[in-house]
């Protein structure tokens, strides 16, 4: 039996999916509109690696990928990573600004994009903000599902074809130390700060989460977490290629749709944010579709309801339910819960460390602390990022004598379970995605009338928490808490808009003049309660 972890036996995602179509060549990888074997998803990787070197794409090149879920999203990440460059998933929420932001940072060599998938999601969008781009070379226009074209993709696709000699040469060359990925998160400073993810790593990883998840050859995953996010890409559709299974993209969540593809595809596994869950089990139409296929599925939050947890195991019938926990600087990877694990364990806690991983729990000075007590967790073990890009402070603040800071607060139970119960930094998270109040605050800051504001996550039924800003406006002003979300629709993207805006005379501070957030969380949950 070969011992060797995922990272070791493969080196590269590339060369992942070149072995899992040797095994599984007929076998149904990606249905996207379209079906796309093993086979055919491996000679269409290829051909694009081919394609990308012969455009004078080169190993260590940065190319950005600006699409939504699909078939061709897969194809274009392993064409990319392939010939050696380093992928750059963006967001499909963001505005042309933001977008154009993280290509400027990265100096990304080229963009990859599904032009006019959403008004924002457009070449258009990104020049109207910030027309010079130097480094950017090349714009490829990316066919949005398996069962389309344009002729940008299929020109690509046919270079490709007559240089497969030059990519192969190039997959063979890839080391599992290798950088796969710049995957763009948010930072406490408010400026998102890209995390170098790695190859063999990123393997490894998911290898140990499968301990759990359980895919297998013959399972169909359907994906709803976006790809730009290591949930939907590496525990999504990169597992699913690494087990054998068969990966259902979906590229805009909708409830009733998804019932229909688990009903028509037989689902097996899902992972999904809480608001998937309870969409699902509260649409009206939910019992008209047999989803007695679904076995396996995990809720990616920090905080879940129990009686989500509850609702899901009566109403779904599901075998197995999981949490879990992990940040992108850890390449997704940190603790889940186990199949056979309890209820309550599932929704009070996000499990035990991975395979691999070690959980500390430390006071302010770096202490140990016994179980129950509350204190910073800190990540160990093999799965760290190799640093924010060009950031190297603000690598060495986070990564020290093999430990990985992740700035939130919990504890471990008496089983060696995490509870995360505050988050020391003050991102919040909507609907699974992360928002760093600084940031939104930066934004919000240059509407005419605001003199001063605060963003904070306040607790939301549906999305798990939403951003609430506090606005203290310009002496003589007009300004409405209407007109500051309406400005904030403009400039950022939709998750990160704060949903509720109240306006103050002033921001409570403390003597040192630092504003006191944990009281406008509380005058947050008094306006919900009002």
């Amino acid at each position: 039996m070969d011992t060797l972890h995922a990272g070791a036996r493969y080196g590269t995602i590339p060369r992942m999916v070149q072995d899992s179509a040797s095994r599984w060549p007929d076998a149904p990888a990606v249905v996207d509109g379209a079906v796309l074997t093993y086979a055919e998803l491996a000679e269409q990787a290829r051909a694009i690696t081919g394609g990308l070197l012969a455009a004078g794409v080169q190993p260590g090149h940065r190319v950005a990928l600006w699409a939504p879920n699909g078939s061709p999203w897969i194809v274009a990440a392993l064409g990319i990573q392939g010939a050696g460059a380093w992928l750059v998933p963006l967001n499909t929420r963001f505005k042309g600004s933001e977008a154009a932001f993280i290509l400027d940072r990265t100096q990304a060599s080229a963009l990859i994009i599904a032009n006019g998938f959403l008004d924002s999601v457009s070449v258009d969008a990104i020049r109207a903000t910030s027309p010079d781009l130097p480094a950017l070379r090349r714009v490829i226009s990316l066919p949005l599902t398996g069962a389309d074209a344009t002729d940008d993709w299929s020109e690509l696709l046919r270079v490709g074809r007559e240089h497969l000699d030059r990519a192969d040469a190039q997959i063979a060359a890839g080391s599992a130390e290798d950088i796969s990925d710049i995957i763009f998160t948010s930072g406490t400073t408010g400026l998102p700060k890209g995390v170098l993810l790695r190859h063999g790593t990123s393997l490894r990883c998911y290898e140990a989460f499968n301990t759990g998840y359980g895919s297998a050859p013959g399972d169909r995953h359907l994906i709803t977490t976006p790809f730009f996010h290591c949930f939907g890409y590496k525990a999504g559709w990169m597992l699913a290629l690494m087990t054998g299974a068969t990966t259902v993209p979906l590229a805009t969540f909708d409830a009733e749709r998804a019932l229909a593809l688990i009903a028509e595809h037989g689902i097996t596994h899902m992972p999904g944010a809480p608001t998937v869950f309870s969409s699902l089990l509260r649409h009206p139409a939910r019992d008209s579709y047999d989803l007695s296929s679904l076995r396996v599925a995990i809720v990616a939050a920090a905080t879940i309801s129990p009686k989500l947890i509850e609702d899901m195991d009566r109403e779904l019938g599901l075998k197995t339910i999981m949490s879990g926990y992990g940040l992108t600087e850890n390449h997704g990877l940190g603790t889940f819960t186990r199949p056979g694990d309890p209820l309550e364990a599932v929704s009070q806690t996000v499990g035990a460390p991975a395979p691999g991983i070690e959980v500390r729990i430390v006071d302010d000075e770096g202490n140990d602390l016994e179980r129950g007590q509350d204190g910073e967790v800190l990540l160990g073990g093999f799965a760290h990022m190799a640093g924010y890009y060009d950031e190297p402070e603000a690598t060495d603040a986070v990564l020290s004598d093999g430990w990985l800071s992740t700035g939130d607060i919990g504890n471990l139970d008496e089983d060696g379970r995490l509870r995360i119960t505050d988050r020391k930094k003050d991102i919040f998270i909507v609907g699974g995605f992360n928002v760093a109040p600084a940031e939104v605050e930066s934004s919000l800051a240059r509407i005419d009338g605001v003199s001063q504001v605060s963003v904070v996550g306040v607790p939301d039924e549906r999305m798990g928490e939403v951003g609430m800003a506090f606005v203290v406006p310009t002496p003589g002003s007009d300004l409405t808490p209407e007109a500051v979300i309406d400005q904030a629709r403009r400039t950022m993207a939709n998750y990160k808009v704060p949903r509720r805006v109240q306006l103050l005379d002033e921001l409570p501070v403390n003597a040192s003049g630092k504003v006191l957030r944990h009281v406008l969380r509380d005058l947050g949950k008094e306006e919900e309660s009002a």
